[in-house]
């Protein structure tokens, strides 16, 4: 079980990194839209011409330095914004979903995320068990906090075995799936995705 825990704390680490905000986006242009009903329609093609097009964008925003762009540099960034596929109110939209909304952050960088290695522990994790461990951290993490490092009592470790077992994982594959984690981004970034749902 001591195993488990060490394995717990690393997970637990490894998804408050992924589901964090990406510091480099700009502040988004206002969108006469309510942001929930926006993020609910953004499908991952948008979300990945997105990137693209901040990919483009963010060099041109960058060199402002603070300063408004010229009418050059504001034909320049909606140019790049309408060659990822994107008009320009779908983007500004989507970027303020970005910064508004967890869920959509985490769905991003899922969406801009290499895919788990076909045969991989991280790509045989079905969507219920990514569901299934984040329940199972989010009742495991208090208990391994309070640990400041120290090995786990027979009564916390029995807590922590209670706690994953009642979301519906085995031990065993609870301890498989947190060694997947710590090795494969995309699949720290689903588990990002159904932590950011959950916690909303």
């Amino acid at each position: 079980m001591r195993t488990s825990l060490f394995a717990a704390v690393s997970c637990a680490a490894l998804l408050t990194a992924a589901a964090a905000p990406a510091a480099a986006l700009p502040a988004p242009t206002p969108a006469p839209v309510v942001v929930s009903a926006v993020s609910e329609t953004i499908s991952d093609a948008e979300l990945r011409s997105f990137a693209a097009a901040m990919d483009s964008v963010q060099p041109i925003a960058a060199a402002l330095n603070g300063a408004a762009p010229t009418a050059e540099q504001q034909a320049q960034m909606a140019a790049a914004i309408e060659a990822s596929g994107l008009a320009l109110e779908r983007f500004n939209a989507i970027s303020t979903a970005v910064s508004t909304d967890a869920v959509v952050r985490a769905r991003l960088n899922l969406a801009t995320t290499e895919p788990s290695p076909a045969g991989s522990a991280a790509a045989a994790v079905t969507d219920a068990e990514v569901e299934q461990f984040v329940v199972a951290m989010a009742a495991v993490q208090p208990i391994a906090a309070a640990l400041n490092g120290a090995a786990p009592t027979a009564a916390q470790q029995e807590e922590m075995a209670t706690a994953i077992e009642a979301s519906g994982l085995a031990r065993e594959r609870f301890n498989a799936i947190s060694g997947a984690v710590s090795q494969d981004a995309h699949l720290r970034a689903r588990m990002a995705v159904a932590d950011a749902r959950r916690a909303g």
